[in-house]
């Protein structure tokens, strides 16, 4: 007997809950990294609130590009993983990481000539020394985060997602303790301010990608992908393969997160109370945006699987189960961000001036939220 769509769709969303738990989870500490470095500006100064964020705003969609083009990793791994191609997993993931270190370098250039864009954008002057040490600073980390994303869609796509809540919670703890060293200037280190905060970035972003590395190599769950068992030099046709999937989902991620820099970016040229107050409404909205990341992620895992398994039915179906189950989601976000406003703003900022414009930016946040 064929079950109902009620008890389909209850049995799906069981399956991505199983599957999304950790890495909803994953990406809300990745983000609360961003979180903190935001709240821990807000308390310096709103110049440093607003350094970090002008910085922020350049940052995003230079690592969006290079996410959006490594998110083939997941797709094509997930397939093979479907079809029980365990060898081509391996290959895959090699070439990959070569393919993540040849993207990182035109995003490094671009970071670290940040300071012309940013005058030639017309940012506010007094902002512009404090983003363009903030994007020298992080630039730094471009090769690790790079790596670290091939790896951790490679544990996602073959359903093993709980590695990375490790990843993250040290990832959380060190940005913490950085952020706290380096821009207070704690433990005979100068204090940088917002300068700091790119720099513990990038100290997270080389910890995250050697503990996910550690992790992989050691665990027996990846050893019959032979990704560590023997070096191998970028080849053209599998990166050219990875590049073709990935070239449209990078413009469209790109296009999608650079709306939101280039109104911040914009913004920066109107002073620093704007731009605090606008990077609090869209610091909350990102954070909460990253459950239903993490289901998206879920979602194409399922897909990738089906697939393998030449059941186009089931990869639909669960498509358009993640869908609902976002709605869902999204709809409560709004409904949190319009009722507990003011909760939200006094995490970040205790100046009038910052929290009356953070505070009318959120209704606008809530309502993009669906």
């Amino acid at each position: 007997m064929t079950p109902s769509v009620t008890v389909r769709f209850r049995r799906e969303a069981g399956e991505l809950f199983r599957l999304t738990w950790p890495m909803v989870i994953t990406n809300l500490s990745y983000l609360g990294m961003r979180f903190t470095d935001t709240v821990f500006a807000g308390r310096l100064s709103p110049q440093d609130l607003a350094g970090v964020s002008v910085g922020g705003d350049l940052w995003m969609p230079v690592i969006l590009f290079i996410m959006g083009i490594l998110l083939a990793v997941s797709p094509t791994v997930s397939h093979d993983f479907g079809a029980d191609r365990a060898e081509a997993i391996g290959s895959t993931v090699r070439q990959a990481l070569w393919l993540g270190l040849m993207a990182a370098g035109p995003g490094w250039l671009v970071l670290a000539n940040g300071h012309f864009i940013l005058d030639a954008i017309g940012v506010d002057p007094a902002l512009i020394p404090l983003a363009a040490g903030y994007l020298d600073a992080i630039a730094w980390g471009l090769p690790a985060i790079a790596m670290f994303y091939v790896l951790r869609f490679t544990s996602e796509a073959v359903s093993h997602t709980r590695p990375l809540l490790l990843v993250a919670s040290v990832g959380l703890i060190v940005n913490a303790f950085a952020d706290w060293v380096l821009m207070y200037g704690k433990l005979g280190f100068p204090a940088l301010g917002a300068i700091g905060t790119g720099y513990a970035s990038a100290i997270v972003q080389w910890a995250m990608f050697f503990v996910l590395l550690w992790y992989m190599h050691g665990a027996k769950r990846f050893r019959e992908f032979a990704i560590f068992s023997r070096f191998e030099w970028p080849r053209f046709a599998p990166c050219r393969d990875l590049v073709t999937l990935g070239f449209p989902i990078a413009v469209a991620v790109f296009m999608e997160g650079s709306l939101f820099s280039a109104v911040g970016l914009l913004m920066a040229t109107l002073g620093t109370t704007v731009v605090a107050g606008h990077q609090i409404a869209v610091n909350w909205a990102s954070l909460m945006f990253m459950v239903p990341l993490g289901v998206a992620g879920g979602i194409t895992v399922r897909i990738g699987q089906a697939l393998g398994r030449n059941d186009p039915e089931q990869a639909r179906f669960s498509g358009l189960t993640g869908i609902v189950l976002c709605v869902g989601i999204m709809a409560v976000s709004a409904l949190v961000m319009i009722l507990f406003r003011d909760h939200i703003v006094a995490l970040y900022t205790r100046n009038p001036a910052v929290t009356a414009m953070a505070l009318s930016l959120l209704w606008v946040a809530a309502a993009f939220q669906l």
